[in-house]
């Protein structure tokens, strides 16, 4: 039963509030306005990625010099910012230290693209038959927790002090890193993607091309990035190994080199340009992919 309440009746609930009526004439006078309030030049600036990064590395920088100056730390000990750049800049422009990251890069391709390789077939081998998951699933919770430069010393028996070993134990570090991430993102997919590949009469290596790969691109990538960073890093201690035993190598002799003449600025000059070669690695080559793949395709924010 409905119950009509005049203007300031007062209820069990309490007094019931009535709004007056309100008539707008002049229309000029309803106009909302602007929804969006506009930005201002520092709100422009800090949406944008890059100054955001940038400033995140100025303030780490900017602590680093304070605790080296204001702290008196020993140089020996922690050098200042400002000696590892200019040990960086003279190492780059009177040194060598840009042939050891050639050198360092160029063993870094060399096993990454066959870990990439090797992932690949063994991870079309595990979506192709039962018994290939099975195998894929076993050999990657025996080897995948396995450290890759603890297989250095068997890598030196077996290929000697050279280039093999260390393409070697990158292997070791990409192949399980990207054919699990692989797998994982395979299995992933979803039905309603399956049929339509099987709809089209897609088999084989065209079902997991065109298919497959491009619904689970995202864990693809995700897998490929941790395998760059397992192999920068795994290359890295190897080549400190190697410099120890045959005096040659990249980046990884170079610091090596330095830390027994007690060069400690050049040492983290060294660190500093292997921690530079990961950001742009994964800023440039990295970005540029997930722009123009899985962000492009709606798949990732």
């Amino acid at each position: 039963m409905n119950k009509m309440y005049s203007a300031g009746a007062i209820t069990m609930d309490g007094p019931i509030i009535v709004r007056p009526e309100f008539e707008v004439s002049d229309l000029k006078k309803a106009e909302i306005g602007s929804i969006a309030r506009p930005l201002s030049m520092v709100e422009r600036v800090s949406n944008i990625n890059a100054v955001r990064k940038f400033t995140i590395l100025l303030v780490i920088v900017a602590m680093w010099q304070a605790y080296t100056v204001i702290g008196d730390v020993e140089p020996l000990m922690f050098p200042t910012f400002t000696s590892t750049i200019v040990a960086l800049y003279d190492s780059l422009v009177h040194g060598d230290l840009l042939m050891k990251i050639w050198t360092s890069v160029e063993v870094l391709v060399m096993g990454y693209a066959v870990g990439l390789g090797l992932a690949a077939v063994l991870t079309m081998f595990a979506v192709s038959t039962r018994i290939g998951s099975d195998f894929l699933s076993t050999v990657t919770s025996m080897f995948n927790p396995l450290p890759a430069i603890a297989l250095l010393p068997l890598a030196m028996l077996w290929f000697g002090l050279g280039t093999g070993s260390l393409i070697f134990v990158l292997i070791h570090s990409v192949l399980w890193a990207v054919a699990l991430n692989t797998h994982s993102g395979f299995l992933a997919v979803s039905e309603t993607q399956r049929m339509v590949g099987r709809n089209y009469g897609l088999t084989g290596v065209r079902y997991v091309a065109k298919i497959l790969i491009p619904a689970a691109f995202p864990s693809i990538l995700t897998g490929m990035k941790i395998g760059w960073a397992f192999a920068w890093r795994t290359l890295i201690a190897a080549e400190l190994v190697f410099g120890a035993n045959q005096g040659s190598g990249g980046l990884g002799w170079y610091i090596f080199l330095n830390k027994n003449e007690l060069q400690t600025a050049h040492v983290f000059a060294g660190l500093f340009t292997v921690i530079l070669v990961g950001v742009l690695v994964e800023n440039v080559i990295f970005r540029n992919i997930e722009q123009k793949t899985v962000n492009k395709w709606g798949m990732q924010r």
